[in-house]
């Protein structure tokens, strides 16, 4: 079963595995990054008086949550470009791995949209009416008051989506991006035995997302105390 155990686990192999470990979590940090900004604009969209927004706020979640990201990713690589064959005429060719941060901002934005949404509304009313009685516009409460606040309230449901989006970049595998787990593919490939790349690559992931769970747990901690 664990035919190649020698020759899988070995100085060489784990810094090949380590690259594509951090290829993960690169994809990961930029996606969350961008999905918190996509979620901010979601939370906006999504609290605000004009019908409109609210509509595509709510369309926005609905879809991106109700759908698998493996199929938003197919559809950014195959038919997207299909689409703009068929209109210009022109092949589109995207980056694997800009495809995969596209798909997996798009997808994180959309669960931080609700993440942010619960935030806000956490951050007690009495706040908007102090900020009101002050002078502060909307735009000006939320930014200096309500969200940094809201923030603190939701690190813990942040880190679990940042853990969330570490194991799903394993997704971009099969559009071709060689992150942890097309190494582990590509290793087995290799010596046709799959359990010993497999298993070094669980290691990593599993190194990779109870480090970032012990990080999230003392950042709370702190935000706690802070309080």
């Amino acid at each position: 079963m664990f035919s190649a155990f020698e020759q899988v686990f070995t100085l060489e192999t784990a810094l090949y595995f380590a690259k594509g470990a951090l290829v993960s979590l690169g994809m990961a940090i930029l996606s969350l990054f961008i999905g918190l900004i996509l979620g901010v604009l979601g939370a906006s969209a999504k609290r605000s008086k004009y019908i409109v927004l609210r509509a595509i706020g709510n369309f926005y979640v609905e879809v991106i949550r109700g759908t698998p990201m493996l199929l938003q990713i197919l559809i950014i690589f195959s038919v997207i470009p299909s689409i703009y064959t068929a209109i210009t005429g022109e092949v589109l060719r995207i980056n694997v791995y800009l495809i995969g941060i596209i798909a997996m901002s798009i997808n994180s934005g959309a669960y931080s949209t609700e993440l942010i949404r619960s935030g806000i509304n956490g951050v007690d009313k009495g706040q908007w009416e102090a900020c009101e009685t002050l002078g502060l516009s909307s735009w000006q409460t939320m930014r200096f008051v309500v969200l940094p606040q809201a923030f603190k309230l939701i690190v813990p449901p942040i880190i679990s989506e940042f853990v969330t989006l570490i194991k799903d970049s394993s997704l971009t595998s099969t559009i071709g991006a060689i992150e942890l787990l097309k190494s582990a593919q590509i290793v087995g490939a290799e010596y046709y035995e799959v359990m010993s790349p497999y298993f070094l690559a669980a290691i990593f992931y599993l190194v990779m997302t109870i480090s970032i769970s012990y990080i999230g747990k003392r950042v709370e901690k702190r935000l706690a105390v802070s309080d």
